[in-house]
């Protein structure tokens, strides 16, 4: 079987591992080049995750309370404050052990977290005066996995992983909308068809458990957010394959935040285990973005919005780059079981 590095126009492995960018440099070794992570040039580059770049200028902008920007504007701070800093820390694989991250981790549980149902509310808990309505898929997906990625896996994140089993919906425009509690005042995030960043980021924070420890519930949701994936082959409309989902589906990004696009969804698949012919239209795409050198080109950013800029739009970016090849990785190892 050819090496799955054969579908690259170059290999970038070696721009990967250069020091600029630590964050990179430690995934590179850990999934690219399955390098154990008790190995030091491992350890060395986890340590540097927290010494230089990007993740120490965010912590030195964080207020005393654990908060970026002020505290009611968790959310709604696009996208300087807390809610977007923990996805990002959580991407770069910040040390979640750092004290400043668990108080962070800590205030947006105190803050956004639904005690009752374990959802994430946009508009402050509900047990401190927030909005019950104001509970969404997106925030709840996406904050669970963010705090699971930073080593927080206490009951409250528990609670948030049962939210998702419990109403993640995968509705694809076939029958009547859901009623009810979360539903009834967000037709965005439901209605007759349901929000694919919803989806994603339910399906991202799930894929976070180990599988040995899912429970039914859980299990069940992955399928069934998968097949909702792979039912529009990824990007395109399930009722009309001829046409993408979204045209900005096919520019990738990082970090794509409450967004997503073709190549986040075929991540959190193939971190799934999903290998389906479906799924080989995106694939395609990925592979065909790459430019000479085997690198993959920053099409969006948020720059200009964020606490510190993550590289630069136009330019060949090593976020898109490492996300591709671990999909071309895990697609070639699905590919021979």
């Amino acid at each position: 079987m050819a090496d799955w590095k054969s579908a690259l126009n170059a290999d970038p492995t070696n721009w990967l591992l250069e020091q600029d960018n630590p964050s990179a440099r430690y995934f590179t070794l850990v999934d690219l080049m399955d390098t154990p992570e008790d190995d030091p040039e491992v350890q060395q580059a986890r340590q540097a995750i927290m010494e230089s770049g990007v993740v120490p200028r965010i912590l030195a902008k964080q207020e005393e309370g654990g908060n970026w920007e002020p505290p009611h504007r968790f959310y709604t701070g696009k996208y300087r404050s807390t809610v977007w800093q923990l996805i990002i820390l959580a991407e770069l694989a910040a040390d979640g052990n750092d004290e400043r991250i668990r108080k962070s981790c800590d205030f947006i549980l105190e803050i956004s977290q639904d005690r009752t149902s374990g959802g994430f509310s946009t508009r402050g808990s509900v047990q401190d005066g927030g909005d019950p309505s104001r509970v969404i898929p997106c925030l709840t997906g996406n904050m669970v996995w963010s705090l699971m990625r930073l080593g927080c896996r206490d009951a409250r994140v528990e609670h948030g992983i049962e939210w998702i089993a419990r109403y993640q919906r995968f509705d694809d425009a076939e029958g009547k909308p859901p009623k009810g509690w979360p539903y009834d005042n967000h037709e965005r995030c439901w209605g007759r068809h349901t929000c694919s960043m919803g989806v994603i980021k339910a399906l991202k924070a799930l894929a976070e458990i180990p599988p040995n420890t899912r429970s039914t519930e859980v299990v069940a949701t992955i399928e069934n957010g998968a097949e909702y994936f792979l039912r529009h082959h990824v990007h395109k409309r399930s009722h009309n394959l001829n046409r993408v989902c979204k045209p900005e589906w096919r520019r990738f990004s990082f970090p794509r935040m409450w967004h997503t696009d073709a190549l986040e969804i075929l991540r959190v698949l193939t971190r799934l285990g999903y290998h389906d012919p479906r799924m080989q239209e995106a694939i395609d795409l990925v592979i065909s973005k790459q430019d000479d050198q085997g690198r993959w080109t920053l099409d969006d950013t948020f720059n200009g919005s964020f606490q510190v800029n993550i590289e630069i739009k136009g330019q060949s970016s090593k976020w898109v780059t490492l996300n591709a090849l671990r999909v071309l990785k895990r697609v070639h190892e699905l590919a021979g079981r």
